[in-house]
């Protein structure tokens, strides 16, 4: 049986598990916290209700059914994906990974920038978003992760086989991880004030004006969003945006996204109608053999 993986449990996720389990597919669904639809009190211009419904049990009715065609879910976070030889898809959490024939990624639109003076004026000058695609650019030298969870000690752990030293800065919150943090990483708990340098980021100086020297800096504040997980597989991605064709294929074969991650109308019928056109499209993919 094909195994599909979902990331994110919002309506794009849930809408194309539908299809796939329908389909007689092995389908998984990954998600870490709450879908923005949750905060929505009151919808009013979705199809087929004639009085106001809330995100909540609009999301907990579309679960339940996906659940009674036997789709799985699981409150975990996917901090990673990378291509096997075999050309399946391997997803990590910060405990285990699995792997599968196609990818779906429908986590919304949730990249977070924290608030720190320079942060923008560095960015692509020491400043990067993807420890897997920059950590050679910094190999000898010392790095830094800024983030408090899982997916900023994977990134930590990414950069600690190259870099000289690495430095977690939780930016004055307290760190939470499922795993161990390794000796050759450091936590710096201290409130970031500051990125500076003249011409490539230099320095990190923090509110006590004490500072550290770094020649790379990696957000990864949160969880690994869709866009996050597209780069560190080598989709191509506009802006903020994962690039999907008019299937919702992006430029890797069996990676789909869908939902506000690729952009366009942030609305709940235009995620609900990129799940089942990417779901139609992963079905008619793996029935081609072309994952074999």
């Amino acid at each position: 049986m094909n195994k599909v993986l979902i990331t994110g449990s919002g309506p794009a996720g849930i809408s194309a598990s539908l299809y796939l389990a329908r389909a007689g597919i092995d389908v998984t669904v990954v998600s870490a916290g709450h879908s923005s639809l949750e905060k929505a009190d009151k919808i009013e211009n979705y199809f087929g209700f004639a009085q106001p419904i809330s995100g909540k049990e609009l999301l907990e009715n579309g679960k339940a059914g996906a659940k009674r065609l036997g789709v799985k879910f699981r409150d975990a976070e996917i901090v990673d994906l990378r291509l096997t030889e075999e050309m399946k898809y391997e997803a990590f959490t910060p405990t285990d990974s699995g792997i599968y024939d196609c990818v779906l990624l429908a986590t919304g639109s949730q990249r977070k920038t924290p608030d720190i003076k320079g942060l923008k004026e560095f960015e692509g000058k020491g400043v990067s978003y993807c420890a897997i695609c920059d950590a050679f650019f910094h190999r000898g030298k010392p790095t830094a992760v800024i983030g408090d969870g899982d997916y900023a000690l994977h990134e930590a752990e990414i950069l600690a086989q190259t870099s000289s030293r690495v430095t977690i800065l939780t930016n004055g919150n307290r760190p939470e991880y499922k795993s161990e943090v390794k000796d050759n990483i450091k936590v710096n708990e201290k409130k970031i004030l500051e990125i500076a340098g003249k011409n490539k980021t230099e320095y990190i100086i923090f509110d006590d004006n004490s500072y550290i020297e770094v020649s790379g800096i990696f957000i990864a504040v949160g969880t690994a969003g869709s866009t996050e997980l597209a780069k560190k597989i080598g989709a191509a991605v506009d802006g903020d945006h994962i690039a999907v064709d008019k299937n919702m294929a992006s430029t890797i074969p069996g990676l789909y996204a869908a939902g506000d991650c690729t952009g366009g109308l942030l609305q709940i019928s235009k995620a609900v109608s990129d799940g089942a056109n990417a779901a139609m499209s992963i079905i008619k993919y793996l029935k081609s053999g072309k994952n074999k």
